[in-house]
C-alpha cells in the first residue's frame, strides 16, 4: 500500500538522546527478558520503538528517555501476547492485566503477586516514572492506563466470542485501546510539570486529549490494516468500514482518512479555543506556561506518533520475518511473556 499522507500543520522535534537511550533500552530489554530469541530481537529492532519514544517525548533528559523508552516497550510488547486461541490464554491475559493495573496503585517497589517477565518490568518502570510526580499525576495516570488494559481484556472477550462492533462503537472502544490518554499524562512526567487539574476537567482539554486519540487511532488503523488483515484481527477502522459497508479496500480506506482527517480538524479548531480556556478559568502566567507545554504534549504525539508509523517495521505489510510467520502460523507473538518459565 502506497504511504498516505496526513496534513499536520505542525512539526516536533526528535530528541538529542535518542542513540544513547536506545543503546540503554535494547540492553534493558534483554536483562529484563522481555527479548531473548535472535529472531525476536531482530523483530523488536524493526519497530524501531526508540525512535517513537524520541518523537513523542523530545524534550525528555537523558535518563528520563531511557525510562520512557521501557515503558514503551510494556505496552507494545504485551498487545502482542494476545492469542487467545491458546487454551487458558484469555484468562492468564486478564489475570497479567489485571496486575499491571494495580501496580501504580501500590506502594512503589512491591513485587507482583503475577509473576512473569512483563508484570515484573512494570514494577521496575513504574517506580521511575512515577517518581517526583504528585499524587494528583499519579492518579489520573494510573485511571488512563487501567481504562486502557481493560479495554484490551474486552477486546479479548470479543475475538473468544466471534463478536464485532459496529462503527460507533467501534470508534468509542478505539479511544480506549489505542492508550493516547496516559501516553499524553507521560508528557508531563516527560518535562517535570503538571496540567492543572482544572484545566484537565475543562470541557476543551478534555476534548482535545479525545480528539487527538481519535486521530491517533485512527492514523495507526490506516497504517496497520494490512497487519491486522494478515493476523485476522478485525479490530481496525478500516476493516469495520469495509465489512459494514460491504464495500471495497480502497474505498473503506477513502472514508477512514476522511473520519481521520475530520477528528483531526476538529483537535486544530479545539486548540483555538485554549486562550480563552486560559482566561476563563482565571490562570497565572505560570499556569498558562504549564498548559502550552500539555498541548505541546498532545502535539509531540499526534505528529511524532504519525511521523514513526510511516516507517515502522511493525506495520509493514510486505516482509517476510519470523514474526510474520507466527502469525501466519496464528501465533499472536515470538515469546511468551505471561508465563514464569521460559
Amino acid at each position: 500500500m502506497p504511504r498516505i499522507q496526513f496534513q499536520i500543520p505542525f512539526t516536533t522535534p526528535v530528541s538529542q538522546h535518542l542513540e544513547d537511550a536506545r543503546e540503554r533500552h535494547l540492553h534493558w530489554i534483554r536483562e529484563a527478558e522481555l527479548v531473548r530469541s535472535q529472531d525476536a530481537f531482530d523483530e523488536y529492532l524493526s519497530w524501531d520503538l526508540p525512535q517513537a519514544a524520541a518523537r513523542t517525548y523530545p524534550f525528555a533528559s537523558a535518563e528520563d528517555m531511557f525510562v520512557l523508552m521501557n515503558w514503551f516497550s510494556l505496552a507494545f510488547l504485551f498487545d502482542d501476547q494476545f492469542d487467545a486461541g491458546k487454551p487458558g490464554r484469555a484468562d492468564r491475559i486478564a489475570d497479567v492485566a489485571r496486575e499491571l493495573i494495580v501496580t501504580p496503585l501500590r506502594p512503589a517497589g512491591i513485587k507482583p503477586r503475577v509473576v512473569c517477565p512483563i508484570t515484573l518490568a512494570w514494577v521496575q518502570v513504574w517506580e521511575q516514572l512515577s517518581d517526583g510526580m504528585s499524587l494528583t499525576w499519579q492518579t489520573r495516570f494510573a485511571a488512563s492506563w487501567g481504562r486502557f488494559l481493560v479495554a484490551h481484556t474486552e477486546e479479548i472477550d470479543q475475538a473468544a466470542l466471534g463478536g464485532t462492533l459496529d462503527l460507533d462503537d467501534y470508534m468509542a472502544f478505539r479511544q480506549r485501546t489505542v492508550g493516547i490518554h496516559h501516553s499524553i499524562d507521560a508528557g508531563e512526567r516527560s518535562r517535570r510539570f503538571e496540567v492543572p487539574p482544572q484545566v484537565q476537567a475543562h470541557p476543551v482539554m478534555i476534548g482535545m486529549r479525545d480528539a487527538a486519540a481519535d486521530a491517533i487511532g485512527f492514523m495507526n488503523d490506516i497504517h496497520s490494516f494490512e497487519r491486522e488483515l494478515r493476523r485476522g484481527d478485525g479490530h481496525n477502522l478500516v476493516l469495520v468500514l469495509q465489512r459494514q459497508r460491504q464495500c471495497s479496500l480502497d474505498e473503506a480506506i477513502a472514508e477512514a482518512y476522511q473520519i481521520t482527517d475530520q477528528r483531526l480538524g476538529h483537535y486544530l479548531w479545539l486548540e483555538t479555543q485554549v486562550p480563552s480556556m486560559c482566561k476563563e478559568l482565571g490562570l497565572n502566567k505560570d499556569e498558562r506556561r504549564q498548559v502550552q507545554m500539555g498541548v505541546e504534549a498532545i502535539q509531540h504525539w499526534i505528529n511524532g506518533n504519525y511521523e514513526w508509523a510511516l516507517d515502522t517495521g511493525r506495520y509493514a505489510a510486505a516482509k517476510d520475518s519470523a514474526a510474520t510467520s507466527a502469525e501466519r502460523c496464528g501465533r499472536g507473538s515470538l515469546e511468551d511473556l505471561l508465563s514464569t518459565g521460559h
